[in-house]
């Protein structure tokens, strides 16, 4: 028997290192894991908060893809995002079925739709990304992969009417990285989140590549001085709000039953608060059309002013003239105005089926009315010496949408009704997409809530005060009316977006040349 030379053992043992390294990554890439790791990432947003999953998730994802066919990798890219939209959007069933009263296989079939198209996103980033970055170099993880994820989460942001729930920088927004938020928007944090997942998957493939360790570490380091910095101004004195949670069940909201009770209670909480500058009631407080209601809004509406206070309430309206009906707020301070909201919900408030899928709709006794989109450019409110910007429901994840009305105002309303999604995660989403819009754009936003969260934010996108969900109060406190605009707010989001298509471009040009 000969006995193996040094050199023979040194090969067999690099051998056997290759084999073992290989079957780690095989392992460590498996397609099982994509469900799970991908249902992973809903825990980096509110309520759990584990924010670097944020960065892990897609790292993970990303190293997958590395050795990955194309078909493979959009199969990898499905599982992923399905995975996070079904453990992340869950609360759907209760909106759809629970509260309502879709028949049980119109609600899967609703879901699992919004789950596919979701997840079909992220097969077509796998696909591409394999045909078209197939070299593991610098290139592919530290430049097209960061840019065409923040591509896409902006492409499902307005495609098909959009879906911009789960985009990762909302995540980030306690973290130093949220800082850049003013001068890139919630895209940019988004963007930066990517590239690190994009640098870890980078040294998990080549160690001793200096430049991941620097992508990973610069954006942490730039965001610092960023921290405290101001990008708007004060003005004037602070302004008193009360904001009125009523806590009315939504299975309770349009029962003839609780109609009077449900007046009756709004009124008594805010009577007590008679004298704050500003009184807001959430989305759709009145159970009835407002036109149904003049008598007791007119009384409000006096009582309220000889306090020298000013209403904001969410309700329903009907335009005879143009026979529209509205998802609205109407203002009852120094003019009577409305606020028409423009970002319906789909299946929700608007229905995108073919007549005669109405027809069975309505045979099935199921709602198939519409409401219609109020106007793209109306201008911000004005009442209580301020002149605000208001949002309506999950009108304000659109980000953009409300950049138009920033060179005017002071501050910021959403009104909503989260009741529509029980004791769920969504509505602590909901309010971290909140905290994002108030940083962005340096203001004040002032949150009313049906059921909950009620708050209120500063400029920065901290919470000031807020009231516990399902508990019918009354949150008081000040707001800071502020001018001036933050970068974002003058830009919006096409820098980032721009920047990201150039980014693309560069990595396929450098993949060609590199061929």
């Amino acid at each position: 028997m000969t006995s193996a030379s040094p050199g023979d053992v040194a090969k067999m043992s690099g051998i056997a290192s290759v084999s073992a390294s290989a079957r780690l990554r095989k392992w460590g890439s498996s397609a099982s894991l994509a469900f799970p790791i991908g249902a992973a990432l809903s825990l980096a947003f509110a309520p759990f908060n584990v924010w670097p999953l944020a960065i892990a998730c897609p790292a993970w994802l990303f190293f997958a893809w590395s050795d990955a066919t194309a078909k493979r990798a959009a199969r990898l890219g499905f599982l992923f995002s399905a995975g996070t939209f079904l453990a992340g959007t869950y609360w759907l069933y209760n909106s759809i079925y629970v509260i309502g009263k879709a028949p049980l296989p119109v609600t899967v079939l609703l879901m699992l739709g919004l789950i596919a198209i979701m997840g079909a996103y992220s097969a077509l980033l796998g696909f591409i990304q394999a045909r078209w970055f197939p070299a593991h170099g610098y290139a592919r993880y530290c430049i097209a992969l960061p840019a065409a994820w923040v591509m896409l989460e902006w492409l499902r942001g307005w495609l098909f009417s959009g879906f911009p729930w789960l985009s990762i920088g909302y995540a980030a927004i306690d973290t130093p990285l949220a800082a850049f938020a003013p001068l890139t928007g919630e895209y940019g944090v988004s963007f930066l989140l990517a590239l690190t997942s994009g640098a870890l998957a980078f040294l998990s493939l080549r160690h001793r590549q200096v430049a991941g360790y620097v992508v990973i570490l610069v954006p942490w380091l730039l965001a610092y001085p960023l921290w405290y910095r101001e990008w708007t101004t004060p003005i004037g004195q602070p302004i008193t709000v009360a904001i009125v949670q009523g806590s009315v069940p939504q299975e309770m909201k349009w029962t003839q039953a609780q109609h009077d009770a449900t007046l009756k209670l709004y009124r008594d909480l805010t009577v007590k608060h008679f004298g704050a500058q500003l009184i807001v009631w959430p989305e759709s407080t009145l159970p009835d059309w407002a036109e149904l209601l003049n008598g007791y809004l007119n009384t409000m509406w006096r009582d309220a002013s000889e306090h020298g206070s000013s209403l904001i309430i969410g309700s329903q309206h009907y335009d005879a003239k143009k026979d529209k009906a509205y998802n609205s707020v109407m203002v009852l301070g120094e003019n009577f105005q409305w606020y028409n909201k423009r970002h319906l919900v789909p299946f929700g408030e608007y229905f995108p089926v073919p007549s005669i899928v109405r027809e069975w709709m309505r045979l099935k006794s199921l709602p198939h009315s519409d409401f219609a989109s109020g106007d793209a450019d109306q201008p911000p409110l004005r009442v209580a010496g301020q002149k605000i910007g208001v949002t309506i429901c999950y009108e304000d994840a659109y980000g953009s949408s409300q950049l138009a009305a920033l060179d005017e105002a002071t501050l910021l309303i959403n009104v909503t009704n989260d009741a529509w999604f029980g004791h769920s995660t969504a509505r602590y989403q909901h309010l971290q997409i909140s905290r994002m819009r108030a940083l962005e754009v340096g203001r004040g936003l002032i949150r009313a809530a049906n059921d909950g969260i009620s708050a209120i934010i500063d400029a920065q996108g901290r919470l000031v005060r807020q009231l516990p969900s399902f508990k019918s109060e009354v949150l008081t406190g000040l707001v800071q009316p502020r001018s001036g605009l933050t970068f974002y707010a003058r830009v919006g989001n096409w820098p980032v977006i721009s920047l990201c298509a150039i980014l693309l471009l560069f990595a396929i040009v450098r993949q060609k040349e590199s061929v």
